[in-house]
């Protein structure tokens, strides 16, 4: 019996019970009445059940159309769903994409391009998991995401390919009460040695920071999550390296402090974020989109404090280990 109901008929019912007359619905859907009339009757056939009470001068919506209107427009509300779906398809533009971020990346970009991204693909499904450090990597290796954006630690294996993104700025602070705080001038290993470092790491410790943000001791404590790391950090536990943008409201503050090191001859250290996909994934219209959009934004950026960071060192990723 269901088979062969129709979407006309659906938007017949809807409609006449919307404009409260068979002529009001004909002038909605520009059909004539009595194509209008005839949809509702048939429906009704289809269903055998009465949809109208017509013993008044305007068709009154009955108990049983009462109960089935709202399972009608969620019909009609599924079919052009479906429509949209598919016209994106037949565009190009793929209908759904999930992104598996590192905490490492400055998150106020991320938003900004996703707001545009709303607004220039509103019918494109988002999926964002904001990941700790190793995790996206094994979002892509279950197909739960299709792309990532994290430091290349492992883009040298065959099913991923890598795109530079962005350059983030490292630099070694701690807190303003902590007493390497008080410390004038470049600070030695022996000195950082005397010290607690708070260190980065994945759970399941895979990678590991390649010289020199590696853990200079035996005295470092590991953590798995930024923020949890900045408080830590925040409350004078210890040193570490950190990413600009995680701190630098609290280096404006005073709570935190720069510390120069003699190994990084005053410079800072810089950690290369990439886009990296497996290699069988084409990227669409809105991955494109969402990547130039994402670069143009950090090209954008004022960057006002990392011009007097000095001398950025690159830091290369690699399996298994710590990050400093």
């Amino acid at each position: 019996m269901l088979d062969r109901l129709t979407l006309d008929q659906l938007r017949a019912l809807v409609a006449s019970a919307e404009e409260g007359s068979f002529s009001g619905a004909g002038r909605k859907l520009l059909r004539a009445q009595s194509a209008v009339s005839q949809s509702v009757q048939t429906l009704e056939d289809e269903l055998q059940v009465q949809l109208f009470d017509r013993s008044g001068k305007f068709p009154v919506l009955s108990d049983a159309g009462r109960a089935l209107i709202d399972d009608a427009r969620i019909v009609l509300e599924g079919a052009e769903a479906l429509r949209a779906r598919a016209a994106v398809f037949a565009s190009d533009i793929e209908p759904e994409i999930a992104l598996a971020v590192e905490q490492m990346f400055p998150s106020k970009f991320l938003m900004e391009t996703l707001r545009g991204l709303g607004e220039e693909f509103p019918s494109v499904r988002v999926t964002i998991y904001a990941e700790a450090l190793g995790s996206p990597e094994k979002r892509l290796e279950a197909g739960v995401a299709q792309i990532g954006i994290y430091p290349p630690y492992n883009v040298g294996r065959g099913e991923f390919e890598s795109e530079f993104l962005a350059a983030i700025p490292i630099v070694p602070v701690v807190a303003a009460t902590h007493p390497l705080a008080a410390v004038e001038g470049a600070i030695s290993n022996a000195q950082l040695n005397q010290h607690l470092q708070l260190v980065l790491t994945d759970p399941e410790q895979r990678m590991q920071t390649v010289a020199p943000g590696a853990p200079l001791g035996s005295r470092y404590w590991q953590f798995a999550d930024q923020r949890t790391r900045l408080d830590y950090l925040l409350g004078g536990f210890g040193w570490c390296h950190v990413p600009l943008h995680f701190v630098e409201e609290y280096l404006e503050s005073g709570q935190l402090k720069r510390i120069a090191l003699q190994r990084l001859a005053g410079g800072h250290l810089s950690i290369g974020l990439h886009v990296i996909h497996r290699r069988n994934y084409r990227l669409g219209r809105v991955a494109r989109w969402l990547i130039d959009d994402l670069r143009a934004r950090l090209a954008r950026h004022p960057a006002k404090a990392i011009d007097e960071l000095g001398t950025a060192i690159p830091v290369g990723m690699a399996p298994r280990g710590s990050a400093g």
